[in-house]
């Protein structure tokens, strides 16, 4: 849905694009919300079959309101799967592995013989291939490992043999497992470019892991009323952070977008690595009040209070939604501009791939952390269910080291990564000194971090 909605815009006005990443992510909090609050008190009132019920209308009524626009929209036709031509570019990569890399684009082709109207769009070939340019540093050894098969360091650029013309004199045309496109060489690359973006993100949602279960088993043992006659559920603080973002986008669109595009000259006040990297780092505070707060309340449950109230852990939630609208929409824009045709709903699609990773990864660190902190005379720091005798607040502390060591591997992928080649309806005919193709990319800038 993402994509698609996406794809109403032009490529070429980005204001509206970052525009239409916020609404719909404000959107997707308004009905989180609203499944976290309103829904579960239906349920609890009337049952599960009148939750289910409501849940299915409202499906109902976003069907209707989807299908009601459809002579409006701006739609692509149907370019098959995405793993197709990734798996083309790798065997063919492979069945031409004695092949040497030519040292300019002329034994390439660079653009399909069949274009698809306007939906065609050609890559640039970039004569490189960034995951390996990040270890080499400096553009003038990037420059110089792009026209240089052997070097160890450039061992991916094999890919580019994949659209290597045979050279036997025949005019035979190459079956499409044996000769790839530029554009669709350039599409592999691109994929795993992302790559170590996607999984700085990972660590981010192993911390919205904690918040969804041992956060509400924090509140749970804590002092849950308001008042004489009302108790606070501790599973609803869980809609903290949507109240956050739900108040805070219109904000941030309204308000700090203008007054940064002044500053930065970017159509969305900041870049999408700039954003998601603000993310990394502010989530990190989120850990801290939580490992300050859980020593607090162990404290607090040994002494004459026995309970602290359950509004104490609300600005761990807090921190977080502040965070996740940098992280979570900065990551949908970034994955979406860097892609190519055909490859947006793929990699958006990644976004939510993060957060399983980071769901699984939860589970494997409780694990690793009972078995390394366990001992004959005592368990591991959340091997009980009492939280008076865990040290839930060590974990709290780990999780923050963790998050600030993945900011810092984080800033050196994005210090270093290279934006996708620019995209055109033409094949390029620029070339530089060398008689290369001409690049035509832009890099990260190098004074934002």
């Amino acid at each position: 849905m993402i994509s698609h909605g996406a794809d109403q815009f032009g490529r070429d006005d980005p204001k509206k694009l970052s525009t239409y990443f916020n609404a719909a992510y404000f959107s997707f909090c308004v009905g989180e919300l609203i499944a976290l609050t309103v829904l579960v008190w239906v349920q609890t009132r009337s049952g599960m079959d009148v939750g289910f019920g409501v849940s299915a209308g409202a499906m109902a009524m976003g069907l209707i309101a989807l299908i009601s626009g459809v002579v409006f929209y701006r739609n692509k036709p149907p370019q098959g799967s995405i793993f197709t031509p990734i798996a083309r570019v790798f065997v063919a990569a492979i069945s031409k592995r004695k092949q040497v890399c030519p040292s300019t684009n002329s034994e390439l082709i660079h653009h399909s013989q069949k274009h698809d109207g306007d939906h065609h769009r050609d890559l640039r070939h970039t004569g490189k291939f960034r995951l390996a340019g990040i270890f080499l540093g400096r553009k003038s050894m990037l420059k110089q490992c792009a026209i240089n098969s052997c070097n160890i360091f450039f061992l991916l650029r094999f890919l580019d043999k994949a659209c290597i013309k045979a050279q036997d004199g025949s005019n035979l045309e190459e079956s499409p497992w044996r000769l790839c496109t530029a554009t669709e060489v350039e599409q592999v690359k691109v994929v795993l470019s992302v790559i170590p973006i996607f999984a700085c993100t990972i660590t981010f949602n192993t911390i919205l892991a904690q918040l969804q279960t041992f956060s509400v088993q924090q509140g749970s043992s804590m002092d849950t009323r308001v008042g004489n006659s009302f108790t606070v559920p501790p599973a609803s603080f869980q809609a903290i952070p949507y109240m956050m973002l739900i108040v805070l986008v219109p904000i941030y669109e309204t308000g700090f977008v203008p007054l940064l595009r002044r500053f930065t000259g970017v159509e969305s006040g900041i870049t999408p690595l700039q954003r998601i990297g603000v993310g990394l780092f502010t989530v990190t505070f989120s850990m801290v009040s939580a490992a300050l707060i859980e020593k607090k309340r162990r404290e607090e449950a040994v002494g004459p209070h026995k309970h602290l109230s359950i509004f104490w852990i609300a600005p761990q939630f807090l921190v977080f939604g502040l965070s996740e609208m940098f992280t979570a929409v900065g990551l949908i824009e970034f994955f979406y501009k860097q892609s190519a045709a055909g490859m947006q709903s793929f990699l958006t699609a990644m976004t939510y791939c993060s957060y399983s990773f980071g769901f699984f990864l939860s589970s494997l660190l409780v694990s690793l952390v009972n078995k390394i902190t366990s001992s004959s005379s005592s368990g591991g720091w959340l091997s009980d269910n009492d939280l008076n005798k865990d040290r839930l607040d060590l974990f709290y502390w780990l999780l923050a080291a963790l998050s600030l060591l993945n900011f810092v591997n984080y800033l050196f992928w994005a210090r270093w990564y290279s934006t996708s080649p620019s995209l055109s309806t033409k094949a390029p005919n620029n070339h530089g000194p060398s008689g290369e193709a001409s690049l035509s990319i832009s890099r990260f800038p190098q004074n934002i971090l």
